[in-house]
């Protein structure tokens, strides 16, 4: 089936408590807030939320309540939650908190969400935090608001009064990176490469900034990556210089295009490609990214051409999820037979790499059902119920039984 998706619901309230796990404040303002910090010798901890952010609400509702992210946060800090939207729902508490709202926006610069903002016993802000995580890493996270050496407002002005020092920038670099503060990450990561020598960037050191760094066409940083790809190869672990390098540049040249309204001819892109970058091979990245792109211009045919192509030449290395998504996308967007059929396929191979998983014979289900094989769906939607532990998800899977056995579509 589609990925799994948790649904959470958002408490719509300013300030939100848990029994075991992180207790956020109630009924003080941002002054009454500092007061109590000042006076427990706490730090302050500050979750900037939205009503309309996934990951603020997994991170309320699966994250804040663990037991284990309670006894931290409550022993270090007082914790207080400020949502930075406003809708028609909110109560009188929320709307009280709205000209804070804006002036933490404003002040700290508060862009993406959530944003998770740390000031000392003093109220002076000294670290922050942009995106959740699993408990042990948002912990590990926080942590470092403890530590002049890894706080990111402390560090953040070391590095604006010495922005040549190569230990500081190589630092700054991984905390902007960390805080999604690109203008400063981009600074920080060009004085580093500036810095050292071709050889020494290339080591284990410093191949994560590199490869950071690479993320713009034509950067200095992807011009040392194509001129060294051997190098680079030595050393990185994660990614070859060629499939990094391919992906960026097909990935780029499509993007402008969309944006420009322009025809994608995968042909022609590949071979401006060449004409320009010719120890660059871009004929594998390309075929990856044909079906993603069919699928968001909605050409169905054109998803189940490219991706069969993709799966005749690189078929050993495609997941078992690539697969499944791929199938999924074709099943809730397309009548069209011949699609279906190779959807089928695609969901059969899914099965074949990764046996008896629930999610994958769920999408086999659903295209069998949407293909008219109606008594091999609901077999098939069977075993899937069958192997399930998860209460939640196996309530979704006998809906969709249900709707098979009534004869009522499963999809939009």
């Amino acid at each position: 089936m589609k990925k799994l998706i948790l649904m959470l619901f958002l408490i719509p309230t300013l300030l939100f408590a848990q029994n075991e796990g992180v207790k956020f404040e109630h009924g003080l303002n941002w002054t009454q807030i500092q007061e109590k910090a000042a006076k427990e010798n706490k730090f302050i901890f500050v979750d900037c939320f939205t009503t309309w952010c996934g990951p603020c609400k997994y991170m309320s509702n699966t994250i804040f309540p663990q037991a284990k992210v309670g006894d931290f946060f409550n022993a270090k800090f007082i914790n207080a939650k400020i949502q930075m939207d406003k809708t028609d729902k909110d109560n009188e508490e929320v709307k009280s908190w709205y000209q804070e709202a804006d002036r933490f926006a404003k002040d700290y610069n508060v862009r993406a969400y959530p944003t998770f903002l740390i000031f000392d016993t003093k109220g002076n802000l000294v670290h922050r935090i942009v995106g959740g995580g699993e408990a042990d890493d948002f912990i590990a996270k926080a942590r470092k608001a403890f530590d002049p050496n890894t706080q990111y407002e402390t560090l953040l002005a070391k590095f604006n009064a010495d922005p040549n020092n190569l230990s500081i920038a190589k630092s700054m670099a991984q905390a902007a990176k960390d805080a999604y503060d690109q203008e400063t990450q981009a600074k920080a990561e060009g004085i580093v490469l500036t810095s050292l020598p071709t050889d020494q960037i290339f080591t284990k050191e410093y191949i994560e900034l590199l490869l950071s760094a690479a993320n713009v066409v034509d950067s200095k940083a992807f011009n040392l990556i194509k001129d060294n790809q051997a190098k680079f190869d030595a050393v990185s672990e994660k990614v070859k210089a060629n499939d990094f390098l391919s992906q960026l540049l097909i990935a780029n040249t499509i993007n402008t295009k969309i944006s420009a309204k322009e025809a994608v001819d995968f042909t022609a892109i590949e071979k401006e490609l060449a004409q320009k970058y010719p120890t660059i091979n871009t004929e594998k990245a390309s075929l990856e990214i044909q079906p993603r792109y069919f699928s968001y211009t909605k050409n169905y045919p054109g998803l189940r051409d490219s991706f069969n192509k993709y799966i005749a030449k690189y078929g050993s290395t495609i997941t078992a999820g690539e697969l499944n998504n791929m199938a999924w996308s074709i099943f809730e967007n397309c009548d069209d037979p011949a699609c279906l059929k190779a959807a089928a396929e695609w969901s059969k191979l899914s099965l074949e790499k990764e046996k008896e998983t629930p999610m994958y014979l769920d999408t086999f289900a659903n295209i069998l059902y949407r293909l008219g094989e109606k008594e091999k769906a609901i077999k098939t939607q069977e075993k899937a119920i069958s192997l399930l532990t998860d209460a939640t998800q196996k309530e979704e899977y006998v809906a969709t039984l249900q709707k098979m056995k009534k004869g009522e579509k499963t999809w939009q």
